[in-house]
């Protein structure tokens, strides 16, 4: 499984990094669309440009226009930015994920991480209220993302902690110990369950099914500065995981700060998936599905690997959401099943393929 440097950098070919990055962005674009146009109303495209045009050049609409710019502003813009950021943050921290740890089979849903942001998300649920009535408006509205970050962190740490030793990261340890803590993370969000008001209650189930269905601009400009801080981190990493594919030493031999690395990485996965799990709830397997898919075009190289990620982590979140809102319309499934629906076969083909290597 180890990658080296040398074969990340001759993964990267400008010619073929730009038909691919054109093609995740050209997804990114028709999800969009797809995802302002498609509902109880459907709106064309050309329509959905000319309002998004009118609303940048500040004009207001009036008469029957009104109605879809207030459905197409108001109501499915918010939720469509949103899709796209907490879709390219999944994918985007399961490619770092799987870097920092060597291993296929990392993902935030399924080792652990997800759960404990999910656990720190549930606290600010119950008892967040009791806090926030003393803080600013803005502060109160960052209260739940900055807890879920927090708890996503002290997973990930616990995680890299328990399933390490000597610079090795045992695959078993890593599997059994993300159950270990899923298992804690979910012992304590029952606790936390059986305190909660009705009200609350409500919120909790809501929210932990994984919807983009309560999307508005104050959680999207909640979210971004945790993306942001992905993003900014994910820039800084490539060359370090291309190296730590052959281990820490080797890494460090060729003039990778290692520590330096795993603990921006870990900063950056803690706030990927625990910022996404604070706005959109638990939504599994996308960041398995996404970096494997674009191995499978790119290669192992993390200079293209991680921007193709995000960018593709987006159009496919967009793609689940549209089938979540129409396919029991005017119900509207959760969004975890749907990503589950074709997330978990993928990881059953991935566990067949590598049996041997896992066996050995």
């Amino acid at each position: 499984m180890a990658v080296s440097p040398a074969a990340g950098a001759l993964a990267f070919r400008p010619r073929r990094a730009s038909v691919v990055l054109g093609l995740c962005a050209g997804l990114v674009a028709l999800a969009f669309l797809a995802s302002l146009a498609i509902g109880p109303v459907t709106i064309a495209p050309g329509r959905i440009l000319d309002i998004l045009a009118a609303a940048l050049a500040g004009e207001r609409a009036s008469g029957a226009a009104l109605r879809e710019a207030v459905i197409v502003l108001d109501v499915r813009l918010p939720r469509t930015l949103l899709g796209l950021l907490v879709g390219g943050g999944i994918a985007l921290a399961g490619a770092v994920t799987q870097g920092i740890f060597r291993n296929p089979l990392a993902d935030p849903g399924l080792i652990g991480i997800s759960n404990g942001a999910a656990l720190a998300a549930a606290a600010w649920i119950v008892a967040g209220s009791h806090v926030a009535g003393y803080l600013p408006l803005a502060l109160a509205d960052l209260g739940l993302p900055v807890m879920a970050f927090c708890g996503a962190l002290v997973a990930t740490v616990a995680l890299y902690a328990i399933s390490t030793h000597e610079g090795r990261t045992s695959v078993v340890t890593m599997l059994f110990a993300g159950i270990a803590i899923a298992a804690l993370a979910a012992a304590g969000t029952g606790l936390l369950v059986f305190a909660a008001s009705d009200q609350q209650l409500r919120d909790f189930t809501f929210w932990s099914f994984g919807s983009l269905g309560g999307a508005t601009w104050a959680k999207v400009a909640a979210l971004l500065p945790f993306m942001a801080l992905l993003v900014l981190i994910s820039t800084r990493l490539p060359r370090a995981l291309d190296a730590l594919a052959l281990g820490e030493a080797e890494a460090f031999h060729v003039g990778i700060d290692v520590q330096r690395a795993k603990w921006l990485a870990i900063l950056g996965i803690a706030a990927g998936a625990g910022a996404s799990v604070a706005v959109a709830g638990v939504i599994g397997f996308i960041g398995l599905v996404v970096p494997h898919l674009i191995r499978l075009m790119v290669g192992p190289g993390h200079r293209l690997l991680l921007p193709c990620a995000g960018l593709l982590g987006g159009a496919l979140l967009l793609g689940a959401d549209v089938v979540a809102r129409t396919v029991v319309s005017p119900a509207e499934l959760p969004l975890g099943v749907v990503t589950a629906g074709f997330g978990a076969p993928f990881f059953l083909w991935l566990l067949l393929r590598k049996r041997a290597a896992l066996m050995g």
